[in-house]
């Protein structure tokens, strides 16, 4: 089938949420609330709009809950720590798509029902927790009918504008999200390193987050 997925959100990560709130507060001059735990994966966030069906999310594993399984986005991974311990960083991001039963080939792992509190939803994770194009490529979700979750997040009058993707084989890359995504804020590029940044307007102006 053909998949249609639109931009939904994207992730800092980090070692620990206070560590994460610090990053965004330094680079967007927001404070961001609490989001809540997801007792399978072992960790917890905190949220904010970024617009309309758009959200930022920082990301961090919760030292108050045991994984059941290798954490998402790569947190279990030695590699991704050690980036970690330099600084949180935004590390991936996610799209969303109607039905992720008939748009999900295997590729990208398998689907899993994640729950936060009474919020369920489905989600595309390989089982060593690692991410496609090492974060450049989207991980699938699936929200459940009704109004997008963003619609109960904190609104800072912060806005996504543009979201600057760089990967060893931005060609490649671009292909494949030209097969799934059109978003005219995304922009793609072939660098030596994978590197996300986002410009987002804030009531301070336009500022990076990366």
């Amino acid at each position: 089938m053909e998949l249609r997925a639109v931009l939904d959100h994207i992730t800092v990560a980090a070692l620990t949420l206070e560590q994460g709130v610090a990053h965004v507060r330094d680079a967007l001059n927001v404070e961001m609330p609490f989001g809540g735990s997801h007792p399978l994966m072992g960790t917890h966030n905190c949220l904010m709009q970024l617009g309309d069906g758009v959200f930022l999310e920082v990301i961090a594993p919760d030292p108050a809950v045991t994984p059941q399984r290798k954490r998402w986005f790569g947190l279990d991974d030695p590699a991704m720590r050690a980036r970690l311990e330099h600084s949180p960083q935004l590390i991936t991001w996610v799209a969303r798509v109607p039905d992720l039963g008939r748009a999900h080939d295997g590729a990208a792992g398998e689907v899993l029902n994640v729950t936060r509190g009474e919020l369920s939803w489905l989600i595309a994770v390989p089982r060593d927790g690692s991410m496609p194009f090492e974060g450049a490529y989207p991980t699938l979700i699936e929200w459940p009918a009704g109004p997008h979750p963003s619609v109960r997040m904190a609104d800072l009058d912060c806005r996504l504008e543009r979201f600057a993707i760089s990967h060893p084989d931005g060609a490649r890359l671009s292909l494949a999200l030209g097969s799934i995504v059109t978003d005219e804020r995304i922009v793609v590029s072939t660098g030596d390193t994978v590197r996300l940044r986002a410009s987002i307007r804030t009531p301070d102006g336009l500022r990076e987050l990366g």
